[in-house]
């Protein structure tokens, strides 16, 4: 017997910016029972500007970001949708994507369409009685399923912070651990430790979108040295990693990167990451040029992709087609994956699968704007080797960090720890 939806209900709820999103529940039917479950779509706020429409009201509402617009597509979608069949993912996807018609969602929206998606996509999970991460390898061609390494970002600049850093986020990476919960404790410990730090030598304790620290530092050699005291005085040294998110494109302009108040060339931009891999001990560089310098993005990944985790995210925004452009071109080494930036779960999984065949790293990322939902963590365990959600503090992260450990207590799954970023360790 098919599965068939049978309602779809959306409204707004809040994220950890105040503003408002969409949350979306689907009711299906299968075997005369009902199932259902929902699903939160995030916002980012350092958005590339390939990714898929995200639906704002644009009127007086919560200062133009009301979703009522959204809403209504989600009703459109149920009008189409209801009593259809619901067991094929992809042909569900393909149903949303027609209906909307349009190359970037903008019709019905991207969160529209995302929270339809994933709440149809979790409540057939349900259906079959399986956590999301083991249902998901029906649709990503079989996989084993590991606890992912956290990347957590402990101090925030760019976009994410009011302060002069011009990079965007600066993360600690606990890999050299046996289990998650070692993992995260350490990331916990670090946190806490440099909050100590900071404070003790006068900056500001205050966080920013995701939880990190936002002091004023002066540069990203600064930000750095703050990170390596709080590893080494936690007992962390040589087990705990750096990596940066330089989000490049929100400081480029008609060729040239301001950096630090001066317009300089990507060469120039290069040594300084060059300098800070010496320095420090980063595993990891995110959009380190902007989202259109593909020849730049070449020198770069030419040099260091054997050294270090290249990763795109702007560059790439979880879309096939460019992803396919940067591995015909040889550009970066991974890719960083947000469901929204595409706008549907099965997407996503293409993305996901073409980085997979290719060798690429892959890392499943929250948003800036974000809520409780925790589905990427099931995410991240069944198609990534790395989970990127903020900080440990603020619920809105650690509800990420906490259903891992809940998959981690239950399912018994082993951490990742050397299934992929070991060949960058020195």
């Amino acid at each position: 017997m098919k599965t068939v939806l049978k309602d779809l209900k959306g409204f707004w709820v809040l994220d950890s910016r105040a503003n408002p999103t969409l949350e979306v529940w689907a009711f299906i039917e299968r075997n005369g029972q009902i199932f259902y479950d929902s699903f939160i779509v995030p916002s980012g706020a350092s958005t590339g500007k390939f990714e898929a429409l995200e639906l704002r009201d644009n009127d007086k509402d919560f200062h133009g970001k009301a979703v009522k617009k959204a809403i209504e597509s989600v009703k459109f979608i149920r009008d189409h949708l209801v009593n259809s069949s619901v067991d094929d993912l992809f042909l569900v996807d393909k149903k949303l994507i027609d209906l909307d018609g349009t190359i970037n969602k903008s019709r019905l929206g991207a969160n529209a369409i995302l929270g339809v998606s994933v709440s149809i996509a979790k409540a057939l999970a349900k259906s079959y009685n399986l956590p999301f991460f083991k249902f998901l390898t029906l649709y990503s061609g079989g996989k084993d399923y590991y606890l992912p390494i956290p990347f957590m970002n402990i101090i925030n600049g760019g976009v994410h912070a009011d302060n002069d850093l011009d990079f965007q986020e600066f993360m600690i990476c606990p890999i050299m651990f046996d289990s998650f919960s070692q993992a995260l404790q350490a990331g916990s410990e670090i946190y806490n430790t440099l909050k100590s730090i900071l404070k003790k030598d006068g900056f500001s304790v205050s966080v920013g979108d995701e939880g990190g620290f936002a002091p004023n530092l002066s540069s990203p050699f600064q930000a750095c040295d703050y990170i390596m005291k709080a590893i080494e005085s936690s007992g962390y040294f040589g087990r705990v990693f750096i990596a940066l998110d330089v989000a490049a494109s929100s400081f480029y302009n008609d060729g040239f990167y301001t950096y630090q108040g001066s317009k300089i060339s990507a060469i120039e931009l290069i040594n300084i990451y060059e300098d800070l891999m010496n320095k420090y001990p980063i595993i990891s560089i995110e959009d380190p040029l902007d989202e259109e310098d593909w020849e730049n993005w070449k020198i770069f990944t030419s040099k260091y992709r054997e050294k270090i985790n290249i990763v795109g995210d702007d560059l790439f925004v979880t879309n096939v087609n460019r992803l396919t452009k940067g591995i015909e071109i040889n550009v970066a080494n991974s890719i960083l994956i947000k469901l929204n930036q595409i706008g549907s779960l099965t997407e996503t999984i293409q993305t996901i699968n073409l980085a997979l065949q290719n060798n690429y790293g892959v890392i499943i990322s929250h948003r800036s704007g974000e809520t409780e939902d925790s589905t990427i963590s099931h995410l991240a365990c069944n198609l990534g080797y790395s989970i990127k959600t903020g900080a440990p503090a603020r619920s809105e992260r650690n509800s990420k960090y906490n259903e891992l450990r809940r998959i981690e207590e239950f399912y018994n799954l082993t951490f990742i720890k050397d299934k992929y970023f070991h060949k960058f360790i020195k």
